[in-house]
């Protein structure tokens, strides 16, 4: 099998020589793995958060000023 190795610029103007019809599915395409990703990015950060809270780690504040001198 061969690796192709592209420049950014050369996916572009592949992208902009496709029918419409294509691009429109390569924009789903990535729409849908932009969404993916950024689930699995809020997951890890609530997982994290809820480490963080079970470790102790997290102060809570009830006024501004109070978090102001946390930071």
């Amino acid at each position: 099998m061969r690796t192709l190795t592209f420049q950014f610029k050369d996916i572009v103007e592949k992208v902009y020589s496709l029918p419409i019809d294509e691009k429109l599915e390569l924009k789903n395409l990535l729409e849908h793995n932009i969404s993916e990703a950024r689930r699995t990015e809020i997951l890890a950060n609530y997982k994290q958060s809820q480490e963080e809270e079970k470790s102790g780690k997290l102060t809570f504040a009830s006024n501004a000023d109070d978090l102001k001198k946390m930071l």
